[in-house]
């Protein structure tokens, strides 16, 4: 039974590094490393410094699919650390101090993902000041089982490379088999700049055949190039246009070079602010006092130079509306209110309505209402907007309540009026009372002529002097069939007693 066995490959590069004035870096890798899924890989980095290698600044990278470069560790004199969030956080780890010119980067459980480029960047300890170039093996050229010897020729863009000590290396290994065929292999090794990323290169084989010779050439191929960057940018990717206060803000910043020790900061009058991913700051909820200049500064690990740019950000802002008069205001019923609504804004430009129960009455910043009635009170809005940014408006209400008049009359009592007045009443009540009188004594005559209350006889009571235990009481009438005289107590006398007599009655 053959028991299949998947085998995954680690690609590594040659990644020297050196500055031309002050130290030299060398850098060597293995230029690959084969190891089964599942297994450990080893990826040995060694290097040599003129200022030896104690305290030196080692990190490791590899390069996504899109060609970008990320950061799995840091190292320095101080401090050790794995950067998190990376498809190797869980499963690398890094052995040895750089003391001895060699570090070790380890990957457990290696799959077919993993088969990518991996970069390991040494920095020296002298600083100083000089262009930082890298020294690339470029690709390997490979001919084999050949007869007679094949010849191999490099090219860039289509122009044959010739060896240069100090720029270009092709350096050749011939293998000779048992049967005589040869197998050739050339290294092209150069020190490129940052025009070489945009350029093609491959190799051209050429070969004898009977009766001539025969080329063939290899694929194209584009390397990739660090450099340090030369200028900075930055920018307000987000909101397009003007900002107002609430906005979300996105600052962008970038370089134009591609340099993986570069690392980029953004600060406000010389304090820093906290950027996320891909050097992108995001400010949320800004106010008119984040306004002001946003600087991006882009240091190189390597070379400590530094380069910035900055751009000035503004943030608009449109205070409360502010009502006169103030919330709430009592008119009389046909009364005349004018009423004024203002917001301070940065921009010059605002627009103000006046809105009741849903419906625009007014434009402008002034409401005026004329001769008020019950049907005028009610709630009034306010909008002022900013035709310039949309969305960036405030508003402020006023109530009006309408006080209907009294419906009552008067009249203004004059003090000599009134004397007057009391006088003629006093006069009318005399005259009443003397009318009054004469009607008692008229009244009182026609009763004792028996005119009234239906008497037709005659009756006479006189009073004579008498004592004070004797009363004399004569009466007449014109009754012929009986008189009858009524002592004081009440006693029926007989007639015959009654006629022309005097009775004394005692008490």
């Amino acid at each position: 039974m053959t028991e299949n066995v998947e085998q995954t490959y680690l690609t590594t590069t040659i990644f020297s590094f050196s500055i031309s004035v002050w130290a030299n870096v060398d850098v060597n890798m293995e230029d690959r490393v084969e190891v089964f899924r599942g297994d450990t890989a080893q990826i040995t980095c060694l290097f040599t410094s003129s200022d030896g290698v104690g305290g030196m600044i080692i990190q490791w990278f590899y390069v996504k699919p899109s060609g970008e470069k990320q950061k799995i560790y840091y190292q320095d004199t101080t401090m050790k650390f794995v950067d998190r969030g990376t498809q190797f956080t869980e499963r690398m780890s890094v052995n040895g101090t750089g003391a001895t010119g060699e570090i070790v980067l380890t990957i457990s459980n290696v799959q077919p993902v993993d088969e990518v480029e991996f970069i390991c960047l040494i920095k020296g300890l002298t600083d100083g000041t000089g262009e930082g170039r890298t020294k690339l093996k470029i690709g390997i050229c490979e001919v084999k089982n050949g007869f007679p010897m094949p010849n191999i020729t490099w090219y860039r863009n289509n122009t044959p490379l010739r060896a240069d000590r100090d720029v270009v290396k092709v350096v050749p290994s011939i293998t000779t088999e048992s049967t005589k065929l040869v197998s050739v292999r050339s290294e092209l090794s150069m020190k490129v700049t940052k025009e070489d990323k945009d350029n093609l290169f491959y190799c051209e084989i050429t070969y004898f055949i009977p009766g001539g010779t025969k080329m063939t050439e290899t694929n194209r191929i584009n390397i990739t190039v660090y450099y340090p960057s030369t200028a900075v940018s930055v920018w307000v990717e987000s909101p397009k246009g003007k900002i107002k206060e609430g906005d979300s803000i996105e600052i962008h910043c970038q370089g134009n070079g591609n340099m993986p020790s570069s690392f980029f900061k953004i600060s406000k009058k010389g304090s820093e602010l906290a950027m996320g991913d891909g050097n992108v700051l995001v400010m949320d909820n800004v106010t008119r006092h984040q306004s002001g200049v946003y600087e991006c500064t882009s240091t190189d690990t390597d070379t400590f130079d530094e380069i910035s740019g900055n751009t000035t950000v503004f943030v608009n802002f449109l205070d409360p509306a502010v009502v006169m008069p103030e919330d709430t205001v009592v008119v009389a019923q046909g009364e005349d209110l004018m009423a004024t609504c203002n917001a301070l804004s940065s921009l010059s430009q605002t627009q103000t309505v006046w809105i009741k129960n849903g419906v625009e009455i007014s434009v402008g910043h002034s409401l005026t209402l004329k001769n008020n009635t019950f049907e005028t009170a009610g709630t009034y809005m306010c909008v002022v907007t900013v035709p310039e940014i949309e969305g960036m408006e405030t508003n402020g209400t006023l109530t009006v309540y309408v006080q209907g008049k009294s419906d009552y009359r008067y009249c203004r009592l004059n003090k000599k009026l009134l004397s007057r007045g009391r006088g003629v009443i006093i006069a009318v009540i005399i005259i009443c009372i003397l009318l009054l009188a004469i009607l008692g004594s008229v009244l009182y005559f026609l009763y004792k002529k028996g005119k009234i209350c239906g008497r037709s006889g005659k009756q006479d009571l006189t009073k004579e002097k008498s004592s004070k235990d004797n009363i004399v009481v004569e009466m007449k009438s014109d009754n012929t069939e009986e008189a009858v005289l009524l002592g004081v107590n009440g006693e029926k006398q007989p007639p015959n007693d009654q006629s022309g007599e005097y009775l004394d009655v005692q008490k």
